[in-house]
């Protein structure tokens, strides 16, 4: 069990620091669309392609996303953070609020993101309260939109000042 002070003392340094931000979808064995906003997410190897991003072991969905053979990565843009709130919504049926379309390899693919990875899954790690799922890239659609970033408990784009030339 962790520490109360240390608890707190963590998720004040992991809130300091900026990540963007995700959505992750797959399908039910029902087929029906699932999907969460996430900001554990990174990219692990070249050779193979293979990202990881956790899922917290008492959301609805960890079942589907455990047991599912695939999944999206959805790199939001700057201007995304409507979406990045619904998919971090309970009690709402987030794909009925935004333009999306199911891919060949039958994964929910949301409209204008910065980029999206399609996922074979390739590994998953038990970690504590969460399990880390490991995915191989099938497919990767890309655009030149800026994405959106997490920080201090806010969502916004990069900056313009941000860039160096």
């Amino acid at each position: 069990m962790a520490d109360i002070s240390n608890e707190a003392k963590f998720k004040e340094v992991m809130g300091n620091y900026p990540t963007g931000v995700t959505v992750v979808t797959t399908v039910n064995e029902e087929g029906i669309p699932l999907g969460l906003t996430v900001n554990s997410f990174a990219s692990v190897s070249i050779n193979p392609l293979l990202i990881l991003w956790s899922i917290d072991k008492r959301v609805s969905s960890y079942e589907a996303f455990v047991h599912s053979e695939h999944f999206a990565v959805h790199v939001l843009a700057g201007d995304q953070s409507d979406i990045c709130s619904l998919f971090a919504m309970k009690g709402t049926d987030r794909f009925a609020n935004c333009e999306w379309k199911i891919s060949e390899s039958n994964l929910p693919i949301i409209a204008g993101a910065a980029g999206v990875l399609q996922c074979k899954t390739f590994k998953t790690v038990d970690a504590g309260d969460h399990m880390v799922l490991i995915g191989e890239v099938i497919d990767i659609q890309s655009s030149s939109k800026a994405p959106l970033l997490y920080h201090k408990r806010k969502f916004g784009p990069i900056p313009e000042t941000f860039y160096l030339d």
